[in-house]
């Protein structure tokens, strides 16, 4: 069903489209199949005047939400009426041209490279197809965002089954349910949320949002999201930020902003992303070194991820986090 109606209204497009005068209902009826077809009465009804007048409804009522479904789509299709009354439908073609796409070669590039980094995701279908607009628009075959790095291509992995639903909710504004499980739980929990925006950080993807149930903004880590993810309500109550704020929201809650330091005892040979951000490194001896590194919201969660490589010293909270998280991870 879906198709035929598909088809059918890119066949009454085609038709108001190229058209060099406006068509009446009765033109556009007799030139398009599935009109033809629900305009026909049954074997036996032709000579029925309420069957026949029934037809004519059918066609009438398909014709209007084909036609307030292409203007809901973005044509613009005009009504004229002629000397003798008569509605007809005319789509010009200047009115439904969309204007020239032009990119200089920095940002033809740049989206050509946006482009290429989620051929491993999802969204592959979609980005290659993007991809052959831009081509057709001005990136030229020879620019190769690539060219000179020909080693290195970025990818943004997304493994989440929560992904796709959460994205079409970002882009729809449609609040959502999901069962979520906290580092520290054991069991997860019911959290209703109005989905803000998706953003990767350190190789995991976050959700930022507002959680209704408690009455706060929140960031949700995808892989620790169960079971599927259910729209649930229509329109947010709370305002959304803007991205760039989202992104800062994102970054605290994944542990990039620090306004304090946190003294760690590291084994030898491990935690190099723990080194690359240390302020300052004491070897101690017997395979152990001491670190001072940034501590922000999120360091627990990193930390935990390093194992039996890790100890924390001190501040004692942030002890107190990662062995709570240990003990939750023990509980399964």
């Amino acid at each position: 069903m879906a198709i035929a109606k598909a088809e059918r209204l890119m066949n009454l497009a085609l038709c108001l489209l190229g058209a060099r005068r406006p068509l009446s209902k009765r033109e556009l009826r007799d030139s398009i199949e599935a009109y033809v077809e629900a305009a026909r009465p049954g074997r036996g009804e032709a000579a029925r005047p309420e069957k026949a007048a029934g037809s004519d409804d059918s066609f009438n009522r398909m014709f209007e939400r084909d036609k307030d479904d292409l203007r809901e789509l973005g044509l613009v299709i005009e009504t004229v009426e002629n000397i003798d009354g008569e509605i007809g439908y005319l789509a010009r073609r200047d009115s439904n041209r969309l204007p020239p796409i032009t990119l200089d070669a920095e940002e033809a590039a740049a989206l050509g490279l946006a482009a290429k980094v989620w051929q491993q995701a999802r969204l592959a279908g979609a980005a290659s197809g993007a991809l052959q607009k831009l081509r057709a628009a001005g990136l030229p075959e020879e620019v190769d965002p690539y060219e000179g790095h020909a080693a290195l291509e970025p990818r943004i992995p997304v493994h989440e089954a929560a992904f796709e639903p959460l994205m079409l909710a970002c882009r729809d504004r449609r609040p959502v349910l999901f069962d979520y499980r906290k580092a520290s739980a054991a069991h997860p929990e019911p959290r209703h949320v109005e989905p803000w925006a998706l953003e990767c950080w350190r190789g995991h993807w976050y959700l930022a949002g507002f959680d209704r149930g408690r009455g706060a903004e929140r960031v949700f880590r995808l892989s620790r999201i169960t079971g599927k993810v259910r729209s649930r309500g229509t329109g947010f109550t709370a305002p959304v930020p803007d991205v760039v704020t989202v992104r800062e929201t994102v970054a605290g809650w994944a542990g990039e902003t620090a306004d304090r330091s946190a003294l760690i005892r590291l084994r030898s040979g491990a935690g190099y992303p723990l080194r690359a951000k240390a302020a300052k490194v004491r070897e101690l001896g017997d395979g152990w070194d001491e670190l001072e590194i940034p501590y922000g919201h999120g360091l627990d969660a990193w930390l935990v991820e390093f194992g039996p490589d890790v100890v924390v010293v001190e501040p004692a909270e942030l002890r107190a986090d990662v062995v709570d998280r240990l003990r939750a991870v023990a509980k399964g």
